[in-house]
């Protein structure tokens, strides 16, 4: 099976592409299903596991730690596991991380079966499950515009999470089925089976060979790139606000459903996984609905937002359960129009260099408000009531969603984030080790002094830039002696390092430095050189070449 990539410049001499259009890539579409598969497998593992509690267990906060355990591990993780699949093969990750999810299910299985199954085993087989899936989502995430052009990244990412939500419509019913005739032990086989699916489509896919001049990073320092990325970036820090308020509040009804439908609403089983298959119900309508409702992102989030708050409230004040059904189809539509647009403008704000840890930023935000939204909608429902803690939650969550959609607006996710080369690797007479450093990288202008404000207000926010792709100790210094000449200077830890930040600043970043370097008003470009550490153990360096525009 080989990449068919639908190249952006024919899908833009085309015209957009439709909702369904990444469906005709045979290897998008392959593991488009697979991963529905596996999801399914898991959202039969999570009802069990969820009703499973209740009988080993009536406590609220036990019962919302299956939850809790669930997201724990992506928070965790995310960030190690995006450094991960931005450094090694990601084929091969997701082959052996869901090889591993697969012997955790017999696990279960075996567990539930020969009635060895306790409170304290179950939350610690679902954390290492949860594990499983911090290290996959990242890798899962990234792999979408290897597969598909930009021009079809947005549908393709509409595509995912459509296709969670079919899973997520289909897995809870099927579980409660499974649950009520066969029992628990059957609904982990059939989770454990579910992961054939997504090894078997990678091992079947031919990953294209991926090529660089430089040396792949190491892992803690890819780590610290990617949460200093996501730092440095404003546009991806918009949206993990965004997502933060939201999730917080919108735990609420999730970590508390298996008690609101066995307690409020009286359901076996089969009847809790309705309910949950209501929420993938509306999720799919959503999802289908949504590319034609051609409203902006944070109309859309402001009002999924709003939608899930009035649910969690009607879920407080109804004891029927099909107006609780009714108003769960509404609650995944609304999940589903927050979900997308905030993944799909988490995608966009991110390079390819760094976009699985951006992700996997994403996603420990993400689970993380989950993680801790169920721990304290437990706790609140243990000491004041399940009804009260929903009241709480949907109160707060539009007081928050409100806030945020004033204070925070979206990214429009429209920067080209693809590499501009245009800066030329540093002269030097004769290769410098890569582990020499730090290197001290100092760029000299000459400035008319009217234009001296304007000038430092652009290069600071260029320095912004500098230090999201790795330098440090950014100064701006002017000459005591010539007030026209201005010295900006930053540091790499090493040649190498600084020889990765040539190759991460994009299109984008190109033109905020273009901007800079106009205040220049010398007869030649802004003067760059580049000093390295000196140690007498190290090897002299040679002579170093001409000066260059960096």
């Amino acid at each position: 099976m080989t990449t068919t990539r639908t190249d952006p410049s024919d899908a833009a001499a085309s015209g957009a592409p439709g909702a369904w259009a990444p469906l005709r890539n045979r290897v998008f579409l392959a593991i488009w299903l697979a991963v529905m598969v596996s999801n399914t497998g898991t959202w039969v593992r999570d009802v069990a596991s969820g009703w499973l509690m209740t009988e080993l267990s009536p406590s609220p906060l036990l019962v919302s730690l299956v939850q809790a355990a669930t997201t724990l591990p992506v928070f965790l993780l995310s960030v190690p596991a995006g450094a991960l699949a931005d450094i090694v093969d990601r084929r091969r990750l997701l082959i052996t991380v869901q090889s591993g999810l697969l012997v955790v299910g017999a696990v279960l299985t075996l567990s539930a079966h020969l009635g060895l199954m306790s409170p304290g085993l179950l939350l610690a087989l679902i954390l290492v499950a949860g594990a499983g899936a911090a290290l996959s989502g990242p890798a899962f995430q990234a792999i979408v515009p290897e597969v598909v052009g930009r021009a079809e990244l947005r549908p393709a990412v509409a595509l995912n999470s459509l296709g969670l939500n079919i899973s997520r419509a289909i897995g809870p019913a099927l579980g409660g089925l499974i649950v009520a005739t066969a029992g628990v032990a059957a609904a982990y086989l059939f989770d454990a089976i579910s992961y054939l699916a997504v090894v078997g489509v990678f091992l079947l896919w031919r990953r294209p060979a991926r090529t660089s001049d430089l040396p792949p990073e190491s892992f803690l320092p890819a780590m610290r790139a990617g949460l200093r990325y996501a730092a440095g970036s404003r546009a991806l820090g918009r949206v993990l606000l965004r997502a933060g308020g939201f999730f917080l509040f919108a735990s609420a009804y999730w970590a508390l459903l298996p008690l609101i439908a066995r307690e409020r609403l009286m359901v076996d089983a089969a009847g809790y996984g309705v309910l949950l298959a209501a929420i993938g119900a509306g999720a799919v309508a959503g999802a289908i609905a949504l590319p034609r409702l051609k409203l902006p992102g944070h109309v859309l989030v402001l009002g999924g937002t709003l939608m899930t708050a009035l649910v969690t409230l009607a879920l407080a004040l109804v004891q029927d359960r099909w107006a609780a059904t009714g108003a769960l189809a509404v609650a995944g539509a609304a999940w589903i129009a927050v979900l997308t647009t905030l993944n799909v403008a988490a995608q966009s704000t991110l390079p390819d260099w760094v976009r699985a840890r951006g992700l996997a930023v994403y996603l420990m935000v993400f689970f993380g408000a989950m993680t801790a939204g169920s721990t304290v909608w437990g706790l609140v429902a243990q000491s004041a009531g399940i009804e009260p803690a929903l009241v709480i939650a949907a109160i707060g969550g539009s007081i928050a969603g409100l806030a945020l959609a004033r204070l925070v607006k979206l990214p429009a996710g429209t920067d080209d984030l693809t590499p501009s080369h245009h800066w030329p690797d540093p002269a030097s007479a004769a290769p410098v080790p890569g582990d020499r450093g730090p290197v001290l990288v100092t760029i000299t202008y000459r400035i008319d002094p009217a234009d001296r404000r304007a000038f430092l207000d652009a290069v600071r926010e260029l320095a912004r830039i500098r230090r999201r792709d790795g330098a440090f100790g950014w100064r701006v210094l002017e000459d005591a002696e010539d007030p026209t000449r201005f010295e900006e200077i930053f540091f790499a830890a090493s040649w190498l390092e600084h020889l990765r930040h040539h190759r991460r600043v994009t299109r984008a970043d190109a033109g905020l430095q273009a901007g800079v370097n106009r205040f220049h008003r010398g007869e030649t470009p802004p003067v760059v050189r580049h000093l390295v550490g000196a140690d007498p153990r190290d090897e002299p360096l040679p002579a170093m070449g001409h000066d260059h525009h960096d």
